[in-house]
Order: structure tokens, then sequence, then C-alpha cells
């Protein structure tokens, strides 16, 4: 039986889920262990059942990952300061959306897709470069401002 056949209050198989979200299984076993809040139903012989608040978890971890560009570490600390239900909302008013860099560990644990790289006149390039200009000039202050 497909996923598009059952209820959407069905719960789902590891391998229902994993299609659902377009990410391999082990991915799902994966944020499992990192993520303390995914916690979906164990049946007898380990079987998991992901009821559809799991998936709904799921899914705002995923984009936190692979669309925020969040660290597995950085994507805890935003739940942990922002509660699950700022992934459950994503256009939920005051929570700071600030993506931080993928590490190749992460990265490659996840199988996550490597971006092509930027053509020079690309607006997200001209951004990029805006952004580490900034950041190198917050680098330059604080190293003026810290005491020694």
């Amino acid at each position: 039986m497909s996923v598009t056949e059952k209820s959407p209050d069905a719960f789902r198989t590891i391998g229902e889920a994993a299609e659902e979200l377009e990410v391999p299984a082990h991915v799902l076993r994966f944020w499992e262990s990192k993520f303390p809040q995914v916690s979906p139903l164990k049946r007898a012989g380990g079987r998991r059942f992901y009821r559809p608040a799991d998936l709904a978890l799921l899914r705002g971890i995923k984009r936190l990952l692979y669309e925020d560009g969040f660290t597995i570490k950085g994507a805890r600390k935003f739940i942990a300061d922002n509660g699950v239900a700022a992934l459950l909302d994503p256009v939920a008013p005051g929570v700071p959306r600030e993506p931080v860099a993928v590490d190749a560990a992460d990265r490659e644990a996840l199988d996550l897709p490597t971006r092509p790289p930027l053509a020079p006149g690309d607006p997200e390039r001209k951004i990029a470069d805006v952004l580490r200009e900034l950041e190198a000039a917050r680098a330059r202050l604080k190293s003026v401002l810290e005491p020694r």
C-alpha cells in the first residue's frame, strides 16, 4: 500500500515515512538518535510507526537541516531555544531563523546534496559575499573590543 492511499491521520512505517519525506530510512533513524523529540511508536520487534505529529516534526527538522543550512548541533539548539512549535510553523513570528553552516561530517552523514557554485552575478552570491564581509568586519571589531 502506498503512502498516497492512506488517510492523512494514519500511522506510517519507517519506509512510508522515508518515502513521504524523500529521505532514506537510515536518515530517519539517525535523526531519532540525535533529536529526543523524535519518538515514533515502537511495536514488537522494534518496528517503528510514525504518527502525523512525528512526520510534522521530521518535516521541520528536514527544513532546518536541508533548506536552512543548520548543523545537527545548531538544529538541536534551535529546538531547545524555540521549542518544537517553531518547527511546525515555519512562519512563526518572532522566531529567529539564522542558518548555521553545515559541517562536512553532518553533510556526509545525512547525504545532503552539495550546492553548485553560484555564478558571479547571482543575487545569492552577492548576498553571500556581503555576509562574508560583514562577518570579517565583526571579527575585526571583536578582536579590537575584547580585552587582552
